[in-house]
């Protein structure tokens, strides 16, 4: 990152709790079945044209963005969440006014012999900066 787009120096939009079904993991019935998956999303970006001129344009439509993420949940399985939280995360950066994106898959349901409250990945990316 940029000095002046640090997860400090930006604002963030967050979007959390988006519920999806996904057929996601490595048993054969969990591909099958399906199950509950909770997205969590905060974007770092440049919030201030957006304030200026009170344009839905000039700034990340987060209801669009849910449907997208939802639909890249609900589609295409995979073995791993770290493989679904990068899928959101390419989703999230398609739009160049996001910096940086920050996801947590939450998986509550994930088949373990043990009592839990959810099983959980956050990752951060950033926009790759283009090299001369």
């Amino acid at each position: 990152m940029t000095p002046t787009s640090t997860p400090d120096r930006v604002d963030r939009l967050a979007l959390v709790g988006l519920e999806c079904r996904g057929h996601h993991g490595v048993f054969d019935f969990e591909r099958r079945d399906g199950q509950r998956f909770v997205i969590d999303l905060v974007l770092g970006l440049d919030t201030r044209p957006a304030a200026a001129s009170d344009d839905l344009q000039d700034t990340v439509d987060y209801g669009s963005l849910g449907t997208s993420v939802q639909a890249a949940v609900e589609h295409d399985p995979v073995d791993l969440i770290e493989t679904l939280a990068q899928r959101i995360a390419d989703v999230c950066l398609l739009d160049a006014r996001v910096e940086w994106v920050q996801v947590t898959v939450h998986k509550p349901e994930a088949p373990l012999d043990a009592t839990f409250a959810d099983v959980a990945l956050t990752i951060t990316r950033e926009r790759e900066v283009p090299r001369d």
